[in-house]
C-alpha cells in the first residue's frame, strides 16, 4: 500500500505542475490579467522563437544512440495512422458530413509540443525533452498533412493544395529546429557555455507561457452553450486511442521511458492549432474549440491516471 502511495505522490509531482498552470491561465483570463493581445503575442513568440530554441538545446546535449529510436518513430507512425483511420471511419457512421473533419481532427491531433513535450520533461528529464523533440518532428509533419486532409475533405469549394501545406511544413520553426539540431548532434559540436546559458534562459520560458496561454484559450462559456459532438471527439482523444495506442506499444515490446514517452504524445488533448486550422478552412470553429477545451480539462485526470497505471506496472 505504501509503495502504491508514492507511486501516486511522484505521479502528481509530475502531472500537477503542467496542469496547475492550464488552470492558473484560465483564471489570470478570467480576472482580466491576460487578454487576447498577450495571448497571440505569447503565443507567437513560443511558436515562434523559444520552443524551437528548446527543442534545438535539448537535442544537440542529447546522445542520438539512446535518444533516436527509429522503431519508436516509425510504430509512432503507424499508431497515428491507425487512430486516424479508425476515427474516421467511425465519424462516416456517427457524425453528421460537415462536422466530420472537425471531429476527427480534434479525436488524433494532440498537443504533443508543449503539453506532451512539458510532461516529458517533468518524468524523464533531459531524455524526456531531447527523444521528444525528435518525436515531435514527426508529429508536426504527420498531423499537419492528416489534418489537411480530413478538414478539406468535407468543406465544398475548398481545394486542397499540397504545395501550400510542404511550404507550411517546411517553414515550420519547430521543423527547422529539430534538422539544425540533429547534425549538432551527430558531430558533437559544441556551443560557446555562454551561449548555451543564454538559450537555456530563452528556452525556459516555453513552458510556463505556452501553459498559460492554453489554460487562457479555453472557453468554459462556450462549453456550457454548446458541446454537442465534441464530447465524442474528446473522448477518442483521451481515452480510448491513448489506451489501444499505448496497450499496442506494451504488446509490440516497448517499455520504460520509450512506452511512458509515447503514451504521453498519445494522450496530450487536442492541439490549439486544430481551431486555426478549422476557422481557416471555414469549419465549424466552436466545435473545434469545444473539444481543446473538454480535453485540456480531462487531461488532468486521464494522464495522471495513465502514469500512475504505468508507474505503478513498472512499465513506464
Amino acid at each position: 500500500m505504501s509503495g502504491l502511495l508514492a507511486t501516486f505522490t511522484h505521479t502528481l509531482e509530475t502531472t500537477l505542475p503542467v496542469f496547475a498552470m492550464v488552470f492558473i491561465g484560465i483564471g489570470l483570463r478570467r480576472i482580466g490579467w491576460i487578454d487576447q493581445h498577450f495571448i497571440a503575442t505569447a503565443s507567437a513568440l513560443v511558436f515562434k522563437a523559444t520552443l524551437p530554441t528548446l527543442v534545438f538545446l535539448s537535442i544537440i546535449k542529447a546522445d542520438l544512440s539512446t535518444t533516436l529510436n527509429l522503431s519508436m518513430l516509425l510504430f509512432y507512425l503507424a499508431a497515428t495512422l491507425a487512430s486516424f483511420f479508425t476515427v474516421w471511419l467511425w465519424a462516416i457512421r456517427r457524425v453528421r458530413a460537415e462536422d466530420r473533419g472537425v471531429y476527427v481532427q480534434g479525436a488524433f491531433r494532440g498537443n504533443c509540443g508543449i503539453v506532451g513535450l512539458a510532461l516529458a520533461a517533468n518524468l524523464y528529464g533531459d531524455y524526456g525533452l531531447s527523444a521528444g523533440g525528435l518525436l515531435l518532428g514527426l508529429v508536426i509533419v504527420s498531423y499537419n498533412i492528416l489534418s489537411v486532409v480530413v478538414l478539406l475533405a468535407y468543406q465544398p469549394g475548398k481545394r486542397m493544395n499540397f504545395s501550400t501545406t510542404a511550404r507550411d511544413i517546411i517553414h515550420n520553426p519547430l521543423i527547422i529546429g529539430v534538422v539544425i539540431a540533429i547534425p549538432f548532434a551527430a558531430l558533437e559540436i559544441t556551443l560557446p557555455q555562454w551561449v548555451m546559458t543564454s538559450g537555456e534562459y530563452f528556452a525556459s520560458l516555453t513552458l510556463p507561457l505556452a501553459l498559460l496561454c492554453i489554460g487562457a484559450t479555453v472557453s468554459l462559456k462556450s462549453l456550457r452553450s454548446d458541446s454537442g459532438p465534441a464530447l465524442g471527439s474528446a473522448t477518442w482523444k483521451m481515452v480510448a486511442l491513448p489506451v489501444a495506442c499505448t496497450f499496442t506499444a506494451w504488446a509490440a515490446g516497448f517499455q520504460g521511458r520509450e512506452l511512458g514517452l509515447m503514451f504521453l504524445f498519445f494522450a496530450s488533448p487536442t492541439a490549439a492549432a486544430s481551431f486555426v486550422m478549422v476557422k481557416a478552412l471555414g469549419g465549424n470553429d466552436r466545435m473545434a474549440a469545444n473539444i481543446i477545451a473538454l480535453t485540456t480539462l480531462l487531461a488532468s485526470v486521464t494522464v495522471t491516471t495513465g502514469v500512475f497505471v504505468l508507474q505503478s506496472a513498472g512499465l513506464g
